[in-house]
């Protein structure tokens, strides 16, 4: 099954919407006790959460299981109170943008292995957000495909040529 996702709406936020978001993400970190600064940043249909803390290592955790979430709680707080979903990224020290720009290199890396070999490459161990990086970055790509497969934690992402 392919899962290449579709290009969303871009994210619109009322004023008074805007200010409900910035409330429950205020208490939010305030209720964890994590000090620091945020910004709002709606990016396509994602609406960025760009923080400046000292706590990044708590909001990250092992291998971004934390971020991942804390990024879920978010959006189901915010969809409560605004009557709508809306899929939250935070953006800490610079580690989702490191993380986009190594799955990026990879994905290139993985497609001119395919392409060498004429087969299929699987990676594996990514997260959901990981593979969707992968899928969007290589959607337009006339060379190869990209696909998920499996389920739960034996999810892969495959790429294959065309």
């Amino acid at each position: 099954m392919d899962t290449k996702q579709q290009t969303a709406e871009p994210i619109e936020l009322s004023a008074k919407e805007e200010k409900a978001v910035e409330k429950i993400i205020d208490k939010f970190f305030t209720l964890l006790e994590i000090e620091g600064t945020f910004a709002l940043e709606p990016k396509g249909e994602i609406l960025e959460v760009v923080m400046e803390t000292k706590d990044t290592g708590m909001i990250i955790g092992y291998h971004g299981e934390i971020l991942e979430s804390l990024q879920l709680v978010l959006s189901l707080a915010i969809a409560k109170k605004v009557g709508r979903f809306i899929r939250v990224s935070i953006e800490v020290d610079g580690y989702k943008k490191n993380r986009t720009d190594y799955l990026e290199k990879l994905a290139i890396q993985t497609k001119e292995k395919a392409l060498a070999e004429n087969a299929e490459q699987v990676l594996h161990s990514l997260k959901s957000w990981e593979r969707r990086i992968v899928h969007l970055f290589l959607q337009d790509d006339d060379q190869v495909t990209s696909e998920s497969s499996g389920e739960g934690k034996e999810r892969v992402l495959i790429i294959r040529p065309k």
